[in-house]
């Protein structure tokens, strides 16, 4: 495997990685395109994903994805970053769980009045959306949590394959990720079962110390 095909791998999972300080940093430039590019790819399609298993449509899905996008744009020129207080995407969740919030109310009000006028909201509108619903952000942290891990493992897995023997990672997958019966694995790859069972443990291996990786807080 080539030097430009394993740096193509790198660059393709490190989008995954957790939020990197020094990202958030640039984020209070708006004018700075291509990091507020690397957060869209970086989290557009987790918000999206979060939103529709919430129970949106994918009209209302987009319209969080947009609405969020925004909120962090105003919030980012005085945002300060205090792991102690919590993580960013800790915060980037709460966010995302009021513009689903409002999207739920905004339903429920176009079935009540489907041809009268938008509500006038009231200036205390803003806040009372803001107070969470205790059901809805356990369901939204469960579903984030599951969308990231899922996100996390795909990272790690492009970083392992970029790093191993192209035979011992096919082994890996077949054994390992899509539970194929040893004997068919031997005879399709003309391999051995020690030679399984060492591909799998040393690239599972791997695996754990990659998922460490990113999951490591930034420097």
């Amino acid at each position: 495997m080539s030097a430009g095909t394993d740096q193509g791998n790198e660059g393709a999972a490190e989008k995954w990685a957790p939020t990197r300080q020094t990202l958030i940093e640039r984020l209070k430039d708006w004018g700075d395109q291509e990091s507020w590019r690397e957060f869209f790819d970086l989290y557009g399609r987790l918000i999206y994903s979060a939103a529709l298993k919430a129970g949106l449509t994918a009209s209302e899905a987009e319209d969080v994805v947009q609405e969020t996008v925004l909120s962090v744009a105003k919030k980012m020129p005085g945002f300060q970053y205090d792991p102690a207080r919590g993580s960013f995407q800790g915060w980037l969740r709460q966010l995302i769980g009021w513009r689903i919030t409002r999207q739920f109310r905004k339903r429920e009000r176009n079935i009540h009045c489907p041809f009268g006028p938008p509500e006038r909201q009231s200036p205390g509108t803003e806040a009372i959306e803001q107070i969470p619903d205790p059901t809805a952000h356990l369901v939204l942290e469960n579903i984030w949590e599951a969308e990231w891990q899922e996100n996390l493992m795909t990272a790690a897995l492009e970083r392992v394959r970029a790093k191993v023997n192209p035979k011992h990672y096919q082994i890996f997958q077949l054994y390992a990720l899509q539970h194929r019966p040893l004997a068919e694995i031997c005879k399709f790859l003309a391999v051995s079962a020690p030679q399984v069972y060492l591909a799998k443990h040393r690239v599972g291996r791997l695996l754990h110390r990659e998922i460490r990786r990113l999951k490591a807080p930034s420097p």
